[in-house]
């Protein structure tokens, strides 16, 4: 089964949203730092998946590609702390799943968007 590069488009915008949605979420309303202050937390987690939005949401490879690597970052974040924090230990594998799907999606949109005749 062979999906079209709108469908893989379309999975990593909801697994970007996703994402965003539950790290906010998870800083501020589920588990909020004790040791550290809740704007700083969002400043270190949030901004790496703001840097290539804007491309990201125009649909150009580059910035797509770029919202990959910038998601190997919380799939590795999101396994280290599923294994070091019990207490938050679905968090961190939701944040790890929805970093692998955007991971995934996003490679193979700008795999399938390179394969285009036009370009």
């Amino acid at each position: 089964m062979t999906l079209n590069k709108q469908t893989y488009y379309t999975l990593a915008l909801s697994a970007y949203f996703s994402l965003f949605a539950l790290l906010m979420a998870w800083n501020t309303l589920l588990m909020p730092s004790a040791r550290f202050p809740t704007a700083l937390v969002l400043i270190v987690t949030v901004t790496p998946l703001l840097l290539p939005l804007r491309g990201f949401l125009h649909g150009r490879s580059k910035s797509t590609a770029w919202m990959a690597y910038v998601s190997l970052l919380y799939i590795t974040h999101g396994l280290v702390e599923a294994m070091a924090n019990l207490a938050e230990r679905w968090y961190a594998t939701g944040e790890a799943i929805l970093a692998l799907t955007l991971f995934m999606s996003a490679t193979f949109y700008v795999r399938s968007n390179g394969k285009e005749p036009n370009q």
